[in-house]
């Protein structure tokens, strides 16, 4: 598991809603963030992607709510990696603020593209490799609430 976080940033002033912290879709500007610092990361950066004709769209993202951030607060995005194949991450994504309390979860599934062709593709070799040293979390060790769908629980 990475330690450092992939990205870190305060709350913005125009995150902020009519409720007084920050609105749900600015959780999600920040995790989308993250994810495009964890691509750069990869190799996949404005020139990696123009030198390997290919990127990274998300497929599926659920994000948590769980407690709230204020305006100037600093938030630190961590992510792990849940799952893997040739052209998919499942990531999971746990934004904290200053005390490490996690304050949200981004739970995503994004998959590598063809920029010619507009078709999934296998990982570059380079790509591959950077992710490779990413160290996956097992199974059994996953967050609770991670895989998890989304339903009204029936007593």
């Amino acid at each position: 598991m990475r330690n450092k976080p992939i990205w870190s940033g305060e709350v913005f002033e125009r995150w902020v809603d009519y409720n007084g912290h920050m609105n749900d879709a600015a959780y999600a500007e920040a995790f989308s963030i993250s994810l495009d610092a964890l691509i750069d990361s990869i190799g996949l950066d404005e020139v990696g992607r123009n030198q390997e004709n290919y990127t990274i769209f998300t497929l599926e993202a659920h994000i948590k709510y769980l407690a709230e951030a204020q305006k100037g607060q600093t938030l630190y995005v961590f992510v792990h990696l849940l799952d893997l194949d040739q052209k998919r991450m499942h990531l999971w994504f746990e934004m904290k603020n200053n005390n490490g309390d996690t304050i949200s979860t981004s739970e995503q599934m994004v998959m590598g593209m063809d920029q010619i062709s507009g078709r999934p593709a296998p990982f570059p070799n380079t790509v591959e490799k950077a992710i490779a040293s990413i160290p996956i979390i097992p199974k059994e060790a996953w967050p609770v609430s991670a895989n998890k769908q989304m339903g009204i629980r029936k007593k």
